[in-house]
């Protein structure tokens, strides 16, 4: 089926499918086999960190995987549950639901529905951009302080203990009190278990090492008798496929109030999805389209909400197990799909009897490598090298920027941390947008180069020669005339600014210039502009009409002249 964006080009359902060759049906085939021996597992325990039952989460594997196959552009991606989605889903629908259980299983569909919607109404009107309103370090920051509260979640079913609320610091205060209820069984099948997970994946990476040890765990109880030993278990897990329709025992009023919350959901799935998605389109050699991400996002959502699911995803760790296995094309998807189908119609059996110390032990090793210290310590490094200072700043921005978001999450909850990350984003943004760096300049041969950076070549006292490096605004105007005031001495008698670097300029910065022109004249000291270009110099000669007018130069060297031949 062919089908239009709004630029007027035409796409595919199952796009990657396009120009299919025969040769792709055993790699693709035997990746869909690697990705659901992960994908199974991993699906049970994303779902319990959601807080529904651990089918919900093979419930909404099947309609997201076949969906974003068929509109989304990767043709590497996994989409599924995931354990950032599926925290945001908890922090949303717990105050809402309260102690009813079918209620909170029914909207945690509602919200899948609803960010369904959102996603495919931001996918036709073109909000692919929005991805970038997220710094890298905020987005690192966030998930950094998402990965440890998830871990901290878990580590009272690792050690069979009662588990806390609150915060990351009060749960993880709450499992200290706790340690000397420790039940010494829970806590063996749970580290075993990890160390299988890690162990595999560290030295073995594609023996799928959460089934392996799921089926371990399995195996223990069953010969063992664990579970009357204390272990606890997952215990019945409805078999057969999920009912499909909109969700019951809830009204309109509930999907428009999780409408909101969608927004936030979106942004954190999109936002992985697509860095996971363009990773391995560049490994490949294609092109992903971020609106078309949106769309597959949104659709995935939307099947997995009228399917009984939740919240799903693009998944990096299944999408490089999907990668790495082979995979050609979105065929592996399509057969991870039939899988998990084969799994709920005759395999759900065997997973009832699964530790959730092994369940933990799956959560804690998948998301474990999302704790990327040295991230933050590369950021912390960058704020400590002698750099100049709007580099400085900018350096120090991004490093209280990741921390801030991080300490977000772990201090406030995993919503309260989204809203602080995106608002630290937009301060960022507009924190650098109003200090640009203004930049003294040194001649080098033909070319004017920052001083600061070559301070070997020689300047002269009675000259400056400055370049703003962005756009004169409102915003930035007052800090651009301090700055260019801040670098003359009682020796200086012209300014120059090199304008090629500013490409446009506003009322408010025109006006700033003519009063620059005017704080340095009183000091016996001419401002001049030189190589200014398009939309720069047309606001600037509206602004500043005959009689106020700078003077204008088509080069620094001619704008010069008159100073001597020292420069």
């Amino acid at each position: 089926m062919n089908t239009t964006d709004k630029a007027g080009r035409r796409w595919l359902l199952f796009g990657s499918l396009q120009g299919y060759q025969g040769k792709w049906i055993r790699p693709d085939v035997i990746a869909g086999l690697t990705v659901w021996a992960v994908l199974v597992p991993e699906a049970l325990a994303y779902a319990t960190i959601a807080g529904v039952p651990p089918v919900v989460g093979l419930y909404a594997a099947i309609p997201s995987l076949i969906l974003y196959a068929a509109v989304g552009s990767s043709r590497h991606l996994v989409v599924g549950p995931m354990s950032a989605t599926a925290a945001l889903s908890a922090a949303i629908i717990a105050p809402l639901a309260g102690a009813d259980g079918g209620k909170y299983v029914a909207l945690s569909a509602v919200l899948a529905i609803a960010t369904g919607i959102v996603g495919l109404l931001a996918g036709m009107i073109r909000l692919g951009f929005i991805a970038s309103f997220i710094s890298e370090p905020v987005l690192k920051g966030f998930i950094v302080g998402l990965a440890l509260t998830i871990i901290i979640g878990q580590v009272p079913k690792l050690f069979g203990v009662p588990k806390s609320e609150g915060n990351f610091f009060e749960q993880a205060w709450g499992v200290i009190s706790h340690l000397g209820d420790t039940d010494w069984r829970t806590l063996t099948v749970g580290l075993l278990s990890l160390v299988v997970v890690l162990g595999l994946k560290r030295w073995l990476p594609l023996v799928p090492g959460s089934l392996l040890a799921v089926l371990l765990g399995i195996a223990a109880v069953t010969v063992f008798g664990l579970d009357g030993e204390g272990v606890e278990i997952v215990g019945h897990i409805d078999s057969g496929l999920p009912s499909v329709g909109l969700p019951g025992g809830v009204g309109f009023d509930d999907y428009v109030d999780l409408l909101g919350p969608a927004v936030g959901v979106l942004l954190i799935g999109f936002a992985e999805g697509l860095g996971a998605a363009k990773t391995y389109a560049a490994k490949a050699g294609y092109e992903v389209d971020a609106n078309r991400e949106l769309l597959g996002l949104g659709a995935a959502n939307l099947g997995s909400g009228l399917a009984s699911g939740m919240v799903v995803n693009g998944s990096l760790s299944k999408t490089a197990v999907n990668g790495g296995a082979g995979a050609k094309t979105q065929v592996s998807g399509l057969v991870v799909a039939v899988l998990t189908v084969v799994t709920l119609l005759f395999l759900t059996g065997l997973f009832e009897k699964l530790p959730e110390a092994t369940l933990a032990a799956v959560v804690i090793a998948a998301v474990i490598e999302l704790v990327d210290v040295s991230a933050l310590k590369r950021l912390y490094g960058v704020w400590t090298q002698r750099l100049g200072s709007i580099y400085g700043a900018a350096a120090r921005a991004d490093f209280a920027g990741a921390v801030a978001a991080m300490m977000g999450v772990l201090l406030f909850d995993t919503l309260p941390g989204l809203v602080i990350g995106i608002g630290v984003s937009m301060l960022l943004l507009l924190y650098r947008s109003s200090r640009p760096h203004v930049a003294a300049l040194a001649k080098e041969g033909s070319l004017w180069v920052d001083a600061e950076r070559h301070p070997e070549i020689a300047t002269r006292p009675d000259v400056v020669v400055v370049r703003v490096e962005a756009g004169l605004y409102f915003a930035n105007a007052d800090h651009v005339k301090e700055s260019i005031e801040a670098l003359c001495t009682d020796e200086t008698r012209t300014v120059v600014l090199d304008a090629e670097t500013s490409p446009f300029v506003d009322v408010s910065a025109a006006e700033m210039l003519m009063q620059l022109r005017d704080t340095l004249g009183r000091k016996g000291i001419e401002l001049r502009v030189a190589r200014d270009i398009g939309q720069f110099r047309d606001t600037l000669m509206q602004a500043a009409p005959d009689g106020r007018g700078l003077g204008v130069y088509p080069t620094v060297s001619e704008a010069l002249a008159d100073q001597g031949s020292g420069i």
